[in-house]
């Protein structure tokens, strides 16, 4: 007998979805009549439609900005706006995307309790419970800076994993990085696509995930959902994924397919992930149920995924408390990314850490920190110049391009592999004599392969 679909409701998952509503439809509201403009649509994750001029009021921008921003952005409506527009620092958070996607190894615990299972149903479950507790970090709605062209980042001092990620392509802007450690490799090459649509924009993930279990050598795939970033500029900023998320198991053919719950009224599902964990003749063998912004759960079901009599619900994971209060809503695994203690010996100088623009955010100088995104941005078309100048082109030093491309729901990807020279590289550093007592802090920031150019632009 075919497995419930979480989507449809039913069973188990009935009191979940029952009352939600196609997502936005009854929060969204034309605010033309208050602001003139038309196309402007706000929706207000925690109320109905009467509330939505309201909301249209709130939001980090002043009157003046975000009414002239609005102007100049209308042109690009319904366009990938990827790298073709200059941000204010405003919606910042000090924190580059190739730091972001370090956040996903704050529990990577859970790849621990995978690789050391002996249930591949379990396996599989906790494999993605991990993959989720990233979202967590989709709940802080600032923005985090592109990287620069052979930007990097490092992190090490957290259960035994080493992590490099490296910006490998401007146009388009591709990230690729390598995780590992005794229980877990992990592998991605990120590329994002995306759809202007006014006051919101709809984020696809076009990339590659892998990830092996190295105690029998598995190797997992996965397919998140998109993402849809709301009230851009007027009104509260709040992120969604409603959708599918799939991990495949591409050595036993198991899965989990995981349903995002869109948000309905008044905030009705908004958080909330179904589904089961599959063998490889499409059976569930275990649910799962939570939030992707708190906990997940999990319970062994049988052939029409209802719970196992005699079972109950466990929790897999639980997001860490944060600090209170805290002005970009970082977790403090998030503050540990951007601290030096994650920090390697001898610091890359292409490191994210030492980025003057995210400093000056950080410590709370907006206007230094514009001034200093502007300047790095300019020094990155200069280097472009000099280098197509001399006919070059731009290679990554710890990831190669392949000849492979791999096909996504979003369209086709670049893949990046991790060459192994970054481990070289650590190794070199780790085995040497020299005690370097150099203060990382003080270095300064150089991703550039002209540095001369560069630096005199």
């Amino acid at each position: 007998m075919a497995p419930k679909d979480p989507k449809q409701g039913g069973g188990f998952f009935a009191s979940i979805a029952s009352g939600l509503s196609n997502f936005g439809s009854a929060m969204t509201k034309s605010v033309n009549g208050l602001l003139g403009y038309e196309g402007l649509e706000v929706i207000n994750p925690e109320g109905g439609t009467e509330d939505v001029e309201e909301e249209a009021r709130r939001g980090r921008w002043k009157q003046e900005d975000r009414d002239s921003y609005w102007k100049m952005m209308q042109k690009y409506i319904g366009s990938d706006v990827t790298s073709m527009v200059t941000l204010p620092v405003l919606i910042f958070e000090p924190m580059s995307m190739l730091q972001k996607m370090a956040e996903l190894m704050e529990y990577s615990y859970l790849l621990e309790l995978a690789d050391e299972s002996e249930d591949p149903y379990l396996r599989m479950m906790y494999a993605a419970s991990w993959f989720i507790s990233v979202y967590t970090a989709f709940d802080r709605t600032w923005k985090p800076f592109n990287p620069i062209l052979g930007e990097t980042y490092e992190l090490v001092n957290h259960h035994g994993i080493t992590f490099i990620a490296e910006q490998v392509s401007h146009h388009p802007p591709i990230g690729a990085a390598h995780a590992e450690n005794e229980h877990f490799s992990y592998d991605i090459t990120s590329k994002v696509k995306t759809k202007f649509l006014g006051n919101s924009i709809d984020v696809y993930p076009v990339g590659r995930t892998r990830l092996v279990l190295k105690k029998d050598g598995v190797v997992l795939e996965l397919v998140p959902p998109p993402t849809k970033v709301n009230n851009l500029i007027f009104g509260r900023t709040w992120i969604d994924s409603p959708g599918e998320m799939v991990l495949t198991n591409l050595t036993t053919g198991d899965k989990v397919v995981l349903f995002f719950q869109p948000c309905g009224w008044f905030g009705a599902g908004r958080f909330e992930v179904d589904g089961y964990v599959y063998n490889s003749s499409e059976e569930p063998k275990i649910l799962m149920t939570g939030k992707w912004n708190e906990s997940m759960s999990y319970q062994p079901c049988d052939a029409e995924g209802e719970p196992l009599p005699g079972t109950e619900l466990k929790e897999a994971w639980r997001v860490a408390k944060g600090p209170e209060n805290d002005k970009f809503q970082y977790t403090n695994f998030a503050h540990k990314i951007n601290s030096f203690d994650t920090a390697p010996k001898r610091l890359l100088a292409s490191d994210s850490r030492l980025r003057p623009d995210r400093y000056a955010l950080e410590q709370g100088d907006m206007s230094k920190a514009g001034s200093e995104k502007s300047s790095l941005e300019e020094r990155q078309r200069a280097e472009k110049k000099n280098r197509e100048a001399r006919g070059h082109q731009f290679t990554p030093r710890w990831f190669d391009q392949t000849n492979e491309i791999s096909p996504t729901p979003w369209g086709d990807l670049e893949v990046y592999t991790y060459n192994g020279k970054y481990t070289e590289h650590r190794a070199a550093i780790d085995s040497s004599n020299s005690d370097d007592l150099t203060d990382a802090r003080l270095t300064e920031f150089n991703p550039w392969q002209y540095e001369n150019s560069a630096a005199a632009a």
